[in-house]
């Protein structure tokens, strides 16, 4: 083959490369959480016992956590346009079957994003100690008082230092 064939066919395979991995970190739909059978929740009717609703749901989500009198069924679709990048939410569905106090169904309703409010489940922050002060505050605090074995109650090892302060 001659050099004139060769190096655009080089060029073609580097750039089908590297178009292929840049393919890759487009986005994605993700589905969290579980997603509903319309045709299965239409089975589910007033009166029907918790075990038929075990049987034609499956497990909750969640459950209230006062009187156990309500099921929570949470599912939600993200879309991220660039892998790595965070995560839009574009609907979430919670899907709550309520009880009577002889364990029948009472009602189910259906809830998405418009009837509530989003928040992050997994909160990326750990909260600390002294995030109400300034830097400066602190630093000065830290040099009036010494209290190695309590909060500034008790008496002071530092010699001049007033209590409680």
């Amino acid at each position: 083959m001659s050099r004139r064939f060769v190096l655009p066919l080089a060029r073609l395979a580097v750039l089908g490369l590297v178009g292929t991995g840049l393919a890759g970190c487009i986005g994605e739909d993700l589905r969290h959480g579980y997603q509903i059978d319309q045709a299965a929740l239409a089975t589910v009717k007033p009166g029907m016992s918790a075990e038929q609703v075990l049987t034609i749901l499956g497990t909750p989500s969640t459950v209230s956590t006062v009187g156990n009198k309500s099921w929570y069924y949470i599912s939600q679709n993200t879309r991220r346009t660039v892998l790595f990048l965070g995560e839009q939410i574009e609907d979430q569905k919670v899907t709550a079957v309520y009880f009577t106090p002889a364990f029948k169904v009472e009602r189910v309703a259906l809830y998405g994003l418009q009837d509530g409010k989003v928040f992050d489940f997994i909160e990326r922050s750990t909260p600390t100690s002294g995030a109400d002060r300034a830097f400066i505050s602190q630093l000065f605090r830290g040099l009036t008082r010494y209290e190695p074995f309590g909060s500034g109650k008790g008496a002071s090892v530092v010699p001049g230092a007033r209590a409680g302060q």
